[in-house]
C-alpha cells in the first residue's frame, strides 16, 4: 500500500490532513472483505505487540481494536485495570514502562483524564493511539464516523450533519467537528443550551436548540449518548423532557432529507435519545459504525505499526 502516514501516534484528528484521512479510509477499503473470509487474517503484523490499556469501560472500542489487531496477526494483550497493578497504586507511567520494557510495539490507551495518551506518547518509544481521553477526543471513533458516512452516501464534501445531544462532555463530538469541517462536511449542533459550549473557539458549526429546525434538511444526523456518569442528568430537567425534546424518532426524521443517515457511536440510552427505531432501521447506518470500525482500526494500526517501532 502506497498511503502512509506522517505521525507515529494517533493522538488526535488534528494529527492528520484530509489527504491521509482518505488514505485511511483507502487501507481500510482493502481489509473489509476479511469479514467475509474464512480465514479472517493477513500477516501484516506478525511478530507485533498490541496492548489495549482502558482506564474506563468499554465494549465496542476495545473489542473493535482487539478483533482489527488479531485480523492483522499481532499479539494482543489487555490489561484491565481493575485487575492489575494499579489497584495497589502503581502510577500510570509506571503501568505503561513496564507494558513497554516486556516488548510492546503499540498502547491503546483510553482514560478519564484529558491528554494523557499526549503525555504517555513523550515518554514511550511504542506507538500510541487514543481511544478517548476525558472529555478531549476520541480520534478513531470520528474516522469510522466519517468512513460509514462515505460508504453509505458515496461522498462527503458537500453533506449536512446534524450532532445532536451532549456536546458539552462529548469527546465523540470534538473529534467529529474537527474531522468533517476539515472533509468539506457542514456541521450543526442542536440540543438544549446547557449541553452546547459556551465557547467554540475555531469551531465553523452553526447552533440550534429546537430538534426539528437543527435537523431541517440534514443528510446524516448522529445523535450521542446522554452521559449519566459525568453527572449529565443535572444539565436537564428531567430524561423525560430530554427525551421528548431531543430524542431522535420517525417524526423528527421527516425534517431531515427523504435518505438521511442514522448514526449513534453506542452504547444508546433506548427510549431517550433513539425511539422506536424500528420504524426507521432502513435509516440506520450504526451497525454499520461497528462494521466499518474493525477496518478502520485495522487500517490506524497497519499504518502506524507495519514499518517497524517508533523509535526508527
Amino acid at each position: 500500500m502506497n498511503d502512509s502516514l506522517r505521525t507515529s501516534n494517533l493522538l488526535t484528528v488534528n494529527d492528520l490532513s484530509p489527504e491521509e484521512m482518505e488514505g485511511i479510509f483507502r487501507t481500510a477499503d482493502s481489509f473489509l472483505d476479511l469479514s467475509s473470509r474464512t480465514v479472517k487474517k493477513v500477516p501484516s503484523l506478525r511478530g507485533k505487540t498490541l496492548v489495549n490499556l482502558f482506564y474506563e469501560p468499554s465494549t465496542r472500542t476495545r473489542t473493535s481494536f482487539e478483533i482489527a489487531a488479531k485480523r492483522l496477526s499481532a499479539d494482543v494483550i489487555n490489561i484491565s485495570t481493575s485487575q492489575s497493578s494499579v489497584v495497589k497504586g502503581e502510577s500510570l507511567l509506571d503501568t505503561v514502562l513496564t507494558i513497554e520494557a516486556l516488548g510492546a510495539d503499540g498502547v491503546v490507551i483510553r482514560h478519564p483524564s484529558s491528554g494523557v495518551p499526549e503525555w504517555i506518547s513523550k515518554r514511550v518509544q511504542c506507538h500510541v493511539i487514543n481511544a478517548g481521553d476525558g472529555l478531549h477526543e476520541h480520534p478513531t471513533q470520528a474516522l469510522l464516523d466519517l468512513y460509514t458516512i462515505q460508504k453509505r452516501k458515496g461522498r462527503l464534501r458537500g453533506l449536512t450533519v446534524a450532532i445532536v445531544g451532549d456536546i458539552l462532555h462529548s469527546r465523540v463530538a470534538r473529534s467529529n467537528i474537527m474531522a468533517m469541517t476539515r472533509m468539506g462536511i457542514s456541521v450543526r449542533l442542536v440540543g438544549p443550551p446547557t449541553l452546547i459550549p459556551k465557547y467554540l473557539g475555531d469551531w465553523k458549526v452553526e447552533v440550534f436548540h429546537d430538534l426539528r429546525e437543527g435537523v431541517r434538511d440534514c443528510d446524516v444526523v448522529m445523535t450521542l449518548r446522554l452521559q449519566l456518569e459525568r453527572a449529565t442528568a443535572s444539565f436537564i430537567p428531567s430524561l423525560k423532557e430530554y427525551a421528548k425534546l431531543y430524542g431522535i424518532s420517525p417524526g423528527v426524521l421527516t425534517e431531515a432529507r427523504p435518505d438521511v443517515l442514522v448514526l449513534h457511536p453506542g452504547p444508546i440510552n433506548r427510549g431517550i435519545e433513539i425511539q422506536d427505531e424500528e420504524s426507521f432501521r432502513g435509516h440506520s447506518g450504526i451497525l454499520d459504525q461497528v462494521h466499518f470500525g474493525v477496518g478502520i482500526r485495522m487500517a490506524v494500526l497497519y499504518l502506524l505499526m507495519a514499518g517497524g517501532s517508533k523509535g526508527e
